[in-house]
C-alpha cells in the first residue's frame, strides 16, 4: 500500500494516546486526562478510516497478485473484486481529505447562547423570546440538554435577555452560524393600526470555556451581590443572591440571579465570563489575519442583519449566503437544519463567507 506520512503520523500520535489515557498518571491528573481524552476523540473516526483504507489497499494487492495465476473464471472475480475494493477505497480518500481539512477549534464544544432584545422596544424582547423557543425546539430535535442560566423577562411576556447552555454533538458546527442580529417583520401586538413593525433581537453564540483554557486571576475580578428582580424591576428574592462579576482589565461585566444561591449564581457567571473571553481571544488572532471579520453582534442595528423573518410571507432570508425560503412557521417551530446545512456547505465552498 502506498504510504501516506500524514496518515502515519496520525496513526501513531493515535496509537500514543491510547496509551496515555491508560497510564495511571494521566488518569490522576484532571487536566492531562481531560486534554488527552479529548484529542483522542478527535483523531478516533480518522484512525478507523485511515485503518480501514489500508484494509483495502491490501487487499487490493493480494488480489492483483492472484490475478497472475488466475484463470479466466477466477480472472473475472478477482477483477470486479479489485474494482470494488478500489471504489471503496477511493471514497475513504475522499472522507480522509474531508476529515484531515483544518477544522474550526471549536468543533466539539458545547455553546453559551446569550439573546438580546434590541431595537423595537417590547416587540423586540417578544422576538427575543421567539428565538429562544425556535432554538430550544433545535435542541430539542438535536437531543442536546438546555440548561437556562439566566433570564431577565420583559413585561409583556418577552426577553430582554436570556442566556443558556446546550450540551451535545455537534453543538458548535450546527449553532456558530446563528451569532448576529436577526430582524423581524410583522404586525405587533402592540400595533392597533396594523402597521408591519421591524424590530431586531441580537444572538451571541460563544463556545464553553474551560478553566484550563482560560486562566481568570481573582485579583481581575469585582463581584458584587444583590437582590433578584423580575419584570418592572421588582424584587423577586428576600436575600442578597444575584451576582455580577466584573472583569476588570477587559470592562467584561456578566450578570446572573436566576438561581436562589449565590454560589450557583458565581458559578454560571464565571461560565459565561470565560466564554467571552475565549471567544476574544479567538477574535483577536482571526483579527490578526484578516481586518475583515466583524463581530458577531454589532450595533443590534436594523440595518445590520443576519437574517430576516417576515411574518405576512411567511419568509425567512439569510442575507449572508442569499438563501430564501417560504417556511417561517416550520422554521420557529425548530425546523433549522435546511438553513444550518446551506451555511455550513458555503462555509466548505468559501471559508470567508462569514468574515
Amino acid at each position: 500500500m502506498e504510504v501516506n506520512s500524514a496518515y502515519e503520523e496520525l496513526e501513531a500520535e493515535f496509537n500514543a494516546l491510547e496509551e496515555r489515557l491508560a497510564d495511571p498518571k494521566v488518569l490522576a491528573d484532571r487536566e492531562a486526562y481531560t486534554a488527552a481524552a479529548r484529542r483522542y476523540k478527535e483523531l478516533e473516526t480518522k484512525a478507523a478510516c485511515i485503518r480501514k483504507l489500508r484494509g483495502h489497499r491490501e487487499d487490493i494487492e493480494a488480489a492483483t497478485e492472484m490475478l497472475a495465476e488466475a484463470d479466466a473464471d477466477e480472472r473475472e472475480l478477482l477483477e470486479a473484486e479489485i474494482e470494488d475494493t478500489a471504489a471503496a477505497a477511493d471514497a475513504l480518500e475522499a472522507e480522509l481529505a474531508e476529515l484531515m481539512a483544518p477544522k474550526d477549534p471549536n468543533d466539539g464544544k458545547n455553546v453559551i447562547v446569550e439573546i438580546k432584545g434590541a431595537e423595537g422596544g417590547e416587540e423586540a424582547n417578544l422576538f427575543a423570546r421567539d428565538l429562544f423557543d425556535m432554538y430550544s425546539a433545535f435542541a430539542g430535535q438535536n437531543r442536546w440538554d438546555l440548561e437556562m442560566m439566566n433570564a431577565q423577562g420583559s413585561d409583556m411576556g418577552g426577553y430582554t435577555d436570556v442566556v443558556f447552555m446546550l450540551r451535545g454533538d455537534d453543538v458548535w458546527s450546527k449553532m456558530k452560524f446563528e451569532g448576529g442580529p436577526h430582524r423581524v417583520q410583522r404586525v405587533p401586538v402592540t400595533e392597533s393600526q396594523g402597521r408591519v413593525h421591524t424590530s431586531s433581537a441580537t444572538v451571541s453564540v460563544l463556545p464553553e470555556a474551560e478553566e484550563v483554557e482560560v486562566q481568570i486571576e481573582e485579583k481581575d475580578l469585582q463581584v458584587d451581590v444583590y437582590r433578584s428582580s423580575g419584570p418592572g424591576g421588582q424584587s423577586v428574592n428576600t436575600t442578597d443572591s444575584a451576582v455580577r462579576i466584573t472583569h476588570k482589565p477587559t470592562g467584561m461585566v456578566v450578570s446572573m440571579q436566576d438561581e436562589k444561591s449565590q454560589l450557583q449564581n458565581r458559578n454560571k457567571a464565571m461560565a459565561v465570563l470565560r466564554a467571552r473571553l475565549l471567544q476574544a481571544e479567538q477574535q483577536r488572532r482571526q483579527d490578526e489575519l484578516s481586518q475583515q471579520r466583524r463581530g458577531q453582534v454589532g450595533g443590534g442595528g436594523r440595518s445590520e442583519k443576519i437574517r430576516t423573518y417576515n411574518f405576512k410571507e411567511n419568509r425567512v432570508s439569510d442575507h449572508r449566503i442569499g438563501l430564501t425560503l417560504y417556511k417561517l412557521d416550520r422554521i420557529l417551530a425548530g425546523d433549522l437544519d435546511v438553513v444550518v446545512d446551506a451555511l455550513a456547505e458555503a462555509e466548505r465552498q468559501d471559508h470567508s463567507f462569514g468574515s
